[in-house]
């Protein structure tokens, strides 16, 4: 994950464009890590409602409230959710059913808003780290401030 996060740092260097900049994440991380079944944004554009942005993978849930799944509550608690087995994660929705670890953060713009959630799935148990959602978000901080 370690190229894939300096290529994205480095394509999306002066883009200001937040849907160009999703795009490229979801494509670089996707290519990048053989762990990742799944990798997309879901936007905050409607409320208390994230709607599915620029992904790689097959297809995602449409929209997603704030207060289902993990999705939902990274938006809700602006705080990153690592979820080892999506089975014991009580309101999880199953988008697809290959997913069997997750890890979402919530994306932050540079006026303090959130713009929406950045959503990686893995086909295997327990695939994310402390240490993978540390250099993601330090990735998505410096893409969107």
């Amino acid at each position: 994950m370690d190229q894939a996060l300096k290529n994205i740092v480095a394509i999306c260097e002066g883009e200001d464009d937040v849907i160009a900049n999703m795009a490229t994440i979801s494509c670089e991380l996707f290519h990048g890590d053989s762990r990742f079944d799944w990798v997309g944004f879901y936007r905050n554009i409607e409320g208390d409602v994230l709607k599915i942005g620029p992904y790689q993978g097959g297809h995602g849930c449409l929209t997603i409230p704030f207060s289902k799944g993990v999705c939902g509550a990274a938006a809700r608690t602006r705080q990153t959710q690592i979820v080892d087995d999506v089975n014991a994660f009580e309101g999880h929705i199953a988008c697809a059913s290959s997913t069997v670890s997750e890890i979402v953060l919530p994306v932050i713009g540079p006026d303090g808003a959130l713009l929406g959630v950045l959503d990686i799935d893995s086909n295997q148990p327990a695939a994310f780290s402390q240490a993978d959602a540390d250099q993601l978000k330090a990735m998505l901080a410096e893409v969107f401030s």
